[in-house]
């Protein structure tokens, strides 16, 4: 039986094109009912075919039992998708991004049985584009939403372990969990840092394993062996979903649990 002071947050790991929405629709209604879950956060960046996210991908996801949508740096891929961003509060981009981009990269949500959650969206720096910084800004706004819930999640999307490993650190104790995305290759140290912030490098990638990250492995050793660009096409083998499962005290918003999830 549940315990009633336990909040179950299931986040699914990015999910790519059809491959990844089709597991994921066959899933999640068993992963809802086996860990009781709360509150479902997914990110969906990768959502159209491949690169991006569109009004089709994002409303199919809501009907799913998606309560949340986060992304990163392929959120512009499409002008549906930018347009989107100001229309749906629960589609998340990047808070990082210039206060002029469109949308917003956090959100307070009311879950089942009432409860307040926060979501924060954030990028990285390192080898990737050169916006605000992730450290001074989410601190900024975990400060800010703390006095509205003490539950709140943060999708750290970066390319450097180092990166997201250091802003788990620099946040431990202020939010519930880090949860790292974008490389799309799911990492083996979660764990519960010691101020009772959960985290894992990458929640890894919900789509066909036998890819390279999702991409057609044909296509992809084209590119590397020759150097060249090729047109992107998205792998349909061995789909498998990842996600993280993070048990979070509601009255202090500190994780208790933290659960790899590796579905075929």
């Amino acid at each position: 039986m549940k315990n009633s002071s336990s909040f179950n947050v299931l986040f699914i790991a990015d999910i790519i094109g059809k491959p990844g929405f089709d597991i994921t629709s066959r899933l999640l209604a068993s992963l809802h009912r086996r860990y009781n879950v709360d509150f479902c956060i997914a990110n969906g960046e990768n959502a159209a075919d491949g690169k991006g996210i569109t009004p089709k991908e994002f409303f199919a996801f809501r009907q799913l039992g998606i309560d949340v949508v986060t992304s990163g740096n392929h959120v512009w891929d499409y002008s549906q998708g930018r347009k989107l961003l100001d229309e749906e509060s629960q589609l998340l981009r990047p808070l990082n991004y210039p206060p002029e981009s469109p949308g917003k990269g956090s959100g307070v949500f009311v879950a089942n049985r009432g409860t307040s959650i926060a979501v924060v969206n954030l990028q990285g720096r390192t080898f990737m584009y050169s916006i605000d910084c992730p450290f001074r800004v989410g601190e900024a706004e975990v400060e800010r939403l703390r006095v509205k819930t003490p539950i709140i999640i943060v999708d750290i999307h970066a390319e450097a372990t180092a990166e997201k490993q250091a802003l788990a650190w620099h946040l431990d104790g202020r939010v519930s969990a880090v949860i790292g995305t974008h490389t799309h290759v799911q990492t083996a140290d979660e764990r519960i840092l010691p101020g009772g912030t959960a985290f894992i490098t990458d929640a890894g990638m919900t789509g066909p394993t036998d890819s390279v990250i999702g991409l057609d492995r044909k296509i992809a050793l084209k590119r590397f062996l020759q150097g060249i660009p090729h047109r992107y096409r998205i792998a349909s083998e061995n789909l498998r979903l990842n996600a993280v499962l993070v048990a979070i005290d509601i009255e202090t918003g500190k994780a208790t649990k933290i659960q790899r999830i590796n579905l075929p």
